[in-house]
């Protein structure tokens, strides 16, 4: 057993020694080339797709926008698990467009976006007409409660 070690031993140094370079000019090679590739691992940061960057901050948005529509049905609904009433849905869409306002803002070339947000105003302002017209009071509430024109 004592044997078969030691001779396994000596195989990986006749190995290693092969592969060792045999001149100086050798040696100077692979020490530069090993210096090369220590360089470039410590130099290259991990570097992350532009795919990967806008799937976590649409994510991100996603989470933020979540939670704060959850608050909004929480803080308009008439009685627990409404969330079709028409004070939630003008609640929720008020949310809507001020979000893509900001997003207009930073992005005034975006016009599926604006065609967007002329959708969303537009189902605001019947949803507002309905409430009108069936409940004044609650009506001019919302309007107080969202600080919207009349």
């Amino acid at each position: 057993m004592k044997k078969a070690k030691a001779q396994k031993e000596e195989k990986t140094k006749k190995k290693t020694a092969a592969k060792s370079p045999k001149t100086a000019k050798e040696a100077k090679k692979v020490k530069t080339t090993k210096e090369k590739k220590d360089s470039v691992e410590k130099e290259t940061p991990v570097k992350i797709s532009k795919k990967e960057k806008k799937a976590s901050k649409k994510a991100a948005a996603e989470e933020l926008i979540h939670e704060d529509k959850q608050d909004l049905i929480k803080q308009f609904a008439l009685k627990a698990g409404d969330t079709g009433s028409p004070e939630v849905q003008v609640a929720i869409a008020t949310q809507k467009i001020n979000n893509l306002v900001n997003h207009l803002d930073e992005n005034p070339k975006d016009n599926h976006s604006r065609r967007g947000l002329l959708k969303v105003v537009a189902k605001r302002r019947r949803v507002l007409n309905y409430l009108l017209k069936k409940d004044e009071k609650r009506y001019n509430e919302l309007i107080k409660k969202l600080g919207l024109k009349k």
